[in-house]
Parts: structure tokens; C-alpha cells; sequence
């Protein structure tokens, strides 16, 4: 009876933002179904941002509207949050981060992307990135995603940026068929049925071509991801972005 006690104890209470979307319906199967997991609280654009107060854990899944004032709300309310909704750019992190110094109990986990897959594609495209000038980014998503490009997509730009040593010049840069430029990589974004997500990471050298893909059929693949940034957040501090940092 102790032992039981003592887990209920160390659950973590989560509060879900956007649990009527799909990442927001697979987050309360998977709390649902984790005996070290309760659910605090199942929100959608109804319900008012108290309803979040007292949860170990608050993880986002709505828009980037909503998200901003939400996440801000959760801060300044010391609370900890994991963000799963696309869109925030490093203006935008760079703001949240000088909250969380107004706020220290409090903690944001930003994660573009819960696939572990697609960690470590951005992982070998900032590698491949120090040995090829020219790289372009191809990402497809379902006809209903709202953002372009994704996050995921901008994310694996920033990171092959990191790593180059020059940033070369791009052929046709001001058409607009050419994509959209971030952090030097051009991104063509895809919006259409029969596609859960994609990501082709094209590097271009002299007599070869070097192409990294990620693909996605479900978004169970996102389970692992989503688990372990909840467990992470709830004993976390300061700003943390990425799933790498998450995993360690």
C-alpha cells in the first residue's frame, strides 16, 4: 500500500493545450496508458488558461497564436512547459528565454519535432553540411498542416548552417519558385493528401549528390518523443530546444 502511495506520489500531472488535435489526442492516449503519467487537464480553444494551474507539466499542441500566449502564461505562472507547436523562431525563443530569467522555477522545452528518426537526420545533415557548398531542403506534409515550412524543416536549416564555414551563393535566390530561404538553405514546402510528413535533405557536390530522408506513415512515431520531453521538462530549468537535448 506504501509503494502505491509513494508512486502516486511521483506521477507526473500533465495538462495538454490543443487535446483535440491529433498530437493532442495521441499525448492523452499515451498519458493515459503510462502508469508514471496523469492527466491534469485536457484543454482545447475553450478552455481558459487556469485550467492548466497545478499540473506538473503543460505541453502544447495548438497554433503559434495561441501558443505565444500560452506559453507566456505558463511561465509567468512557474510552470513547466513542453512545446510542440511549430512556428517559433529564434526572435521569438530569444523572448521566452528572457522571461524564464524573470521567472526561474519555470522551464520551456521547444521541440520542433518528437521523432527520434528525424533527430537524427538534422544530426548527419549538420555533418554532411561541413563537406558540400550547395544544399536545399524538401518537406511534405499533410493538406491540413497550417505553417510553412515546418518546423522541423527550419530547425535542420539552422542546424546545417551551424556547421558551415561559408555560406556559399544560391543559384536563382530571388525567384520565387526557388523556396524559402532560412539560415542559407532554400526549403520547398509540399501541402497535400497522402502524406503524413517528409523530409529530403539534398546535398549537391562535384559528380554526386548526397540525399538524407525521413519519413513518417503515422504519428505514433512521435510517442517516444513526446514521453521523454514530458519527463524531461518536469525536471528541467531555463530554455531547452531540440530533441537532442532531450535524449542527451
Amino acid at each position: 500500500m506504501k509503494r502505491e502511495l509513494d508512486r502516486f506520489r511521483h506521477m507526473i500531472s500533465v495538462a495538454i493545450l490543443g487535446a483535440s488535435g491529433r498530437m493532442g489526442r495521441l499525448t492523452k492516449d499515451l498519458v493515459d496508458a503510462d502508469a508514471n503519467l496523469k492527466l491534469h487537464a485536457a484543454m482545447d480553444s475553450s478552455s481558459a488558461p487556469q485550467q492548466m494551474l497545478g499540473a506538473d507539466v503543460v505541453i502544447d499542441f495548438t497554433n503559434l497564436g495561441a501558443s505565444e500566449e500560452l506559453v507566456r502564461f505558463a511561465v509567468e505562472s512557474g510552470m513547466k512547459v513542453v512545446v510542440g507547436t511549430s512556428g517559433w523562431s529564434e526572435v521569438k525563443l530569444a523572448a521566452i528565454e528572457k522571461l524564464l530569467n524573470q521567472n526561474p522555477a519555470a522551464a520551456v522545452v521547444v521541440v520542433p519535432n518528437f521523432s527520434i528518426g528525424s533527430m537524427l537526420l538534422q544530426r548527419f545533415a549538420a555533418e554532411a553540411a561541413a563537406h558540400f557548398a550547395s544544399i536545399e531542403i524538401i518537406e511534405a506534409h499533410h493538406a491540413g498542416k497550417l505553417d510553412s515550412p515546418s518546423g522541423t524543416a527550419i530547425r535542420t536549416a539552422e542546424q546545417i548552417s551551424k556547421n558551415r564555414s561559408s555560406q556559399p551563393l544560391i543559384p536563382g535566390v530571388d525567384q520565387e519558385a526557388r523556396g524559402e530561404v532560412v539560415a542559407g538553405v532554400p526549403i520547398h514546402s509540399l501541402r497535400m493528401d497522402g502524406v503524413s510528413a517528409k523530409q529530403d535533405v539534398i546535398f549537391g557536390g562535384d559528380s554526386e549528390q548526397l540525399v538524407l530522408s525521413h519519413d513518417v506513415s503515422s504519428h505514433r512515431a512521435y510517442s517516444a518523443g513526446i514521453l521523454r520531453s514530458i519527463e524531461f521538462a518536469a525536471k528541467s530549468k531555463g530554455l531547452t530546444v531540440g530533441l537532442e537535448d532531450v535524449l542527451g
